[in-house]
């Protein structure tokens, strides 16, 4: 089979697939099986019950359904771009059962009711749980604080105003603070504003050359050295994304080992790409923050690989042709990853940086533990939100023909390994 499916639900046995669970540390091959959209039962001793669909995994890699903490809908507002309809399509292909939503939305996800109705689109689905986010501020503006205990209650998994950092130093101590007693995560886009405004590429020796205006990389620590500073007199828990720099992963490494409650994940492009990748003026390599060094992406390496880094995630901004058709300096900064969440990570175990267990954990069991929920796991009596994938299947990432609606891929014509070959929501095989 081929593209997205929906069959009803019925027993399942996965048979034969190396079944990888980095949260319970499981690696090994097994047959698994689905009952009532649940996992029944791994490795069945007992045999395959009678009338069970029969899944020749054919030495894939079974893992947990990848848990996405951090995508830009498009919907409400900006439907021209993404749709959840769309972005559902693209992530039944990549593996993704569950995916966070980013609030700067139109109107943004400021408030309870809002929370609970993207809750209840995902459900609707049946492919895919959505885990809202909610704004910070009023509309994602940084002024005004939006209710934040209420939204928790309604069921947003943290706060953040999405690509809009967080910036005078008051209100995110207020932030934390209020935050800290109800047991909320402040998520936040480590970018001092002022030092970042008005640039479009990392400053430096390439962007001098192209004669683009410049973001200092030193605008992402000191950032993070200003919220670690505010963490520790509130004791709040802070979470930085996309964090892209060496300078910021001493500080966050550095903030682990005293014990304050800071975590952290980054997105494909930092540790597969660095700024080269934006010469001739390539606007699908304008991201947010900017493509770094290459200095600075053996950094991300590093930090992947030794703990500093939590989790990947997609960082899923979708942008139509016109918003990249334009001179570099004014195109949109960001680029779909869904689709390409899964293979680019992978390479990082196919270049021997990382093992694959830890490659899925970053996708899985590390934002779930993050975020706090439950999800990222194999384990009985859970819900069979599963991935299925050949990891050594060759394929070439091309723009326009990605699965979903957002084709601004700044990977494009990338040869990459691993590929999914079956995803299951809640017992319901959504693709393969």
């Amino acid at each position: 089979m081929n593209g997205i499916v929906t069959t009803s639900l019925r027993d399942t046995v996965i048979a034969g697939a190396r079944v990888i669970d980095p949260a319970s540390g499981h690696d090994a091959v097994a047959d698994v099986l689905i009952q009532n959209g649940r996992i029944a039962d791994i490795g069945l001793g007992q045999g395959h019950p009678e009338g069970a669909e029969r899944v020749d995994a054919m030495d894939a890699v079974l893992a947990p359904g990848l848990l996405d903490m951090r995508v830009e809908l498009g919907e409400p507002g900006r439907e021209d771009r993404e749709t959840i309809k769309s972005v559902c399509r693209a992530a039944a292909a990549g593996g993704i059962t569950s995916l966070c939503a980013l609030p700067d939305s139109v109107p943004a996800t400021d408030d309870p009711a809002l929370v609970r109705a993207l809750i209840a689109r995902g459900e609707d689905t049946g492919s895919l749980s959505i885990l809202p986010y909610g704004a910070v501020t009023r509309g994602c503006l940084g002024e005004q604080m939006a209710e934040m205990g209420l939204m928790k209650e309604a069921g947003a998994v943290a706060f953040t105003d999405g690509a809009r950092a967080i910036g005078p130093a008051r209100l995110m101590r207020l932030v934390l603070a209020y935050t800290r007693g109800f047991g909320g995560i402040v998520v936040q886009h480590p970018e001092d504003p002022s030092l970042a405004e008005g640039g479009a590429a990392t400053l430096g020796e390439l962007a001098t050359r192209l004669g683009l205006p410049g973001i200092p990389a030193a605008a992402e620590a000191i950032q993070v050295a200003r919220d670690i500073a505010l963490a520790r007199i509130t004791g709040g828990r802070l979470h930085f994304a996309h964090v892209s720099t060496g300078e910021a992963l001493d500080l966050i490494r550095a903030a682990k080992a005293e014990g304050l409650a800071v975590t952290c994940d980054t997105a494909p492009p930092y540790f597969d790409l660095n700024e080269i990748a934006i010469g001739n003026f390539r606007t699908y390599a304008k991201l947010s923050p900017p493509l770094r060094t290459e200095a600075d992406r053996e950094a991300v390496v590093a930090a992947l690989a030794d703990g500093t880094i939590d989790a990947v995630a997609s960082d899923h901004q979708p942008r139509d042709a016109d918003d990249k058709r334009l001179p570099f300096a004014l195109a949109s900064a960001g680029g779909a990853g869904i689709a390409t969440l899964l293979p680019i990570t992978l390479a990082q175990f196919h270049s021997g940086h990382i093992s694959l267990p830890r490659a899925i954990e970053l996708m899985t069991a590390g934002p779930a533990r993050v975020l706090d929920v439950s999800a990222g796991r194999i384990a009985k009596g859970d819900a069979a939100d599963l991935c299925l994938f050949n990891p050594d299947r060759v394929w070439k990432i091309e723009a326009g023909k990605l699965p979903g609606k957002a084709q601004n891929t700044p990977f494009d014509g990338r040869a990459v390994e691993g590929r999914v070959v079956g995803t299951w929501k809640a017992g319901k095989r959504v693709f393969g």
